[in-house]
């Protein structure tokens, strides 16, 4: 009997779990962090473009080319070891390597990156950052390295690894163009653990950007929301108060909903991205586990302060545009109940006026039976009488004498006979 046949994504969906490794890192070390991703359709990007422009790095080193489709990669260049990762919006680069220079922060660091490479690069830099990695020097130490190398009043510092680490950063780019992050190891934070620590905080770093986009789009589109709920209240007060007439009022309802329409579909993507971007931060400082240090503010508390206020307005403006949209709905369907409302009255009228016209036309119906019954009579009593006017010298009666008893007859027989016709007709 056959083995049992696996699914063909089998291993590749348990190795998906392992493909992202964390980088093990000892103190001292330096990283250099770049997140490239095209300004706009990013999702719909062409991916052999970043795959290519990793290729034409790894080619000024003589390393291997990673395999076609790849999204994650690692290989040792120079004295560097490179990690790029490609995800939906956009690729990172990671270039970690062993000591670090007596300048913090060198922006020759950078040159791992040359400057043709990166102006081939298929997107713009969304941002970039250098990492340095040092042995705690004791917390009077760090103060004061803090305090030279960051803005004071940015400056957010943490303890991590259960106490045995310390990360800060002030998230402002220096004039080189970088974020600047700092972390102070001890002896007992092992290799990986700084690793998954120095990954934490670049994420943190690019989420945050990422999900910042998403307050740019809702602020762009702020004053035109406004714009639109006043013209929306405004209908709706022609609708209600002043009786404007509904062929008046479509045309400006339609507008204001196909605009509604549109921009909550070209923002919707953005913004759910930004929801999703908003919980990876939220994660990724929860997994530091930090402490406070020396009564500084933690990454969570600067989050907290300045990153979640501008997450509430997109969710904000994204509600306010699902609001609006659902108020355009509704007005349509009052306009569309006022419109049948109106209908159904000139229909009763006319059904009205097309049951008084049946009657006029009953009556006239009538009056033509009763003259067709007078002329038909006539004429038949004169036929008769001329049958009849032969029988006067043997009755004895004269011409009018007979005319006047055959008259009634006559008459009666017309009636009845177009009285049959007309129930038969029927």
């Amino acid at each position: 009997m056959p083995p049992i046949e696996d699914h063909p994504l089998r291993y590749a969906l348990a190795n998906e779990l392992h493909a992202r490794p964390f980088p093990s890192l000892t103190s001292p070390a330096m990283a250099v962090f770049l997140a490239i991703k095209q300004p706009s359709d990013a999702v719909a990007r062409d991916r052999g473009d970043d795959l290519a422009h990793l290729t034409r790095l790894l080619d000024r080193h003589g390393a291997a080319h990673p395999q076609p489709g790849a999204t994650h990669y690692s290989a040792r260049i120079g004295r560097y070891w490179l990690k790029w990762e490609q995800h939906t919006e956009f690729v990172t680069y990671t270039a970690f390597c062993d000591g670090a220079g007596d300048r913090p922060f060198d922006p020759a660091e950078f040159e791992v990156f040359p400057d043709d490479w990166l102006s081939a690069a298929p997107g713009q830099r969304l941002t970039s950052a250098l990492v340095r990695i040092g042995a705690s020097p004791g917390a009077d130490e760090i103060i004061r390295l803090l305090d030279a190398w960051f803005v004071p009043e940015s400056t957010v510092v943490s303890q991590v690894l259960d106490g045995t680490a310390t990360v800060a950063s002030d998230f402002r780019i220096d004039p080189a163009g970088h974020m600047r992050l700092a972390v102070f190891t001890g002896g007992e934070a092992g290799p990986r653990r700084v690793g998954r620590t120095v990954q934490r905080l670049l994420e943190i770093e690019t989420y945050k950007t990422m999900a910042l986009l998403g307050f740019t789009r809702a602020r762009a589109l702020t004053g035109r929301v406004g714009e639109l709920d006043t013209r929306l209240t405004e209908v709706m007060i022609e609708m209600t108060e002043e009786a404007k007439p509904a062929d008046q009022i479509l045309p400006d309802l339609l507008a204001i909903s196909s605009e509604l329409e549109t921009m909550a579909a070209r923002a919707a993507f953005r913004f759910g991205a930004t929801g999703a971007y908003r919980a990876i931060v939220g994660e990724r400082i929860d997994a530091l586990r930090e402490l406070r240090f020396h009564g500084r503010p933690t990454f969570g508390e600067f989050m907290v302060r300045r990153f979640d206020p501008a997450m509430r307005t997109v969710a904000s403006t994204e509600a306010r545009l699902k609001t609006l949209s659902d108020r355009a709905i509704r007005a349509g369907d009052l306009l569309r109940t006022r419109v049948d409302v109106e209908r159904s009255a000139q229909n009763q009228a006319l059904l009205e006026s097309m049951d008084r016209r049946a009657d006029m036309q009953l009556r006239l119906q009538h009056t033509v039976e009763g003259l067709s019954v007078v002329a038909i009579s006539y004429y038949a009593v004169s036929l008769v009488g001329y049958l009849i006017y032969p029988l006067t010298g043997l009755t004895g009666l004269s011409k009018p004498e007979l005319t006047a008893i055959v008259t009634l007859p006559v008459v009666l027989a017309v009636w009845l006979g177009l009285r049959k016709i007309r129930n038969s007709l029927h």
